[in-house]
């Protein structure tokens, strides 16, 4: 069973991928944890002229312990990571790691921004979650200074639209609804209405793979 799930910056996809992968019993990964760890290793050349051979040079040699989200969890990591993610071949590299984790043994669940319409385009269930920017941007911010990160909100709504903007123009990247892919906007919900929405759209879409 492989579960696809995208949406943007803080739509809350990341913690219920998380919690439908317990669910489950599933593997998951944050793929954007692979951006981020490439992002950081180029956080310092972002402007260099040889960006792009660095930049797939460090995707190559990703290893897992490169992926610890604490180390990964900075807005100027994310803003990296979508500056690298426009390279081609950073995205070539990391793709053969997100397909291979979807397809051990019993599946997984992904997160990311292309999950449903590029790595696993036949997944068991698609999820695109989404929210309002100033509610994603509310989100980030209390995650932050809960972390002991003095941040203004209005510089993580700047944050979160300049991600947007720069995710929709990606030209190497596939952000977009699946055609095929169920919508679910959480800019109302807390965590836990979110999660019993995502499971309750995932096991209907299960149940009627398997007929019942």
């Amino acid at each position: 069973m492989i579960i696809a799930i995208d949406g943007p910056a803080a739509s809350g996809k990341g913690t219920i991928a998380a919690r439908l992968a317990r669910h489950f019993g599933l593997p998951h990964l944050d793929t954007g944890l692979l951006y981020r760890a490439v992002g950081l290793k180029m956080i310092d050349r972002l402007d260099d002229e040889d960006l792009p051979e660095r930049a797939i040079a460090a995707a190559e040699a990703l290893d897992k312990s490169d992926l610890d989200p604490e180390k990964l969890d900075a807005p100027e990591v994310a803003i990296a990571a979508s500056r690298v993610s426009r390279i081609e071949g950073v995205r070539a590299a990391l793709r053969q790691f997100q397909r291979d984790f979807a397809l051990q043994p019993g599946g997984a669940v992904l997160d990311g921004r292309d999950i449903g319409t590029r790595i696993c385009t036949d997944a068991d269930v698609k999820l695109y979650i989404t929210a309002d920017p100033e509610v994603r941007a509310r989100r980030r911010t209390e995650q932050l200074q809960a972390k002991g990160r003095p941040i203004r909100f209005e510089d993580m709504l700047a944050q979160i639209e300049a991600r947007d903007e720069a995710d929709r123009n990606n030209p190497a990247g596939a952000f977009y609804v699946a055609e095929d892919a169920h919508l679910l906007d959480t800019s109302e919900m807390d965590i836990e209405a979110a999660f019993r929405a995502a499971l309750a759209i995932a096991e209907a879409a299960l149940d009627g793979r398997s007929g019942g």
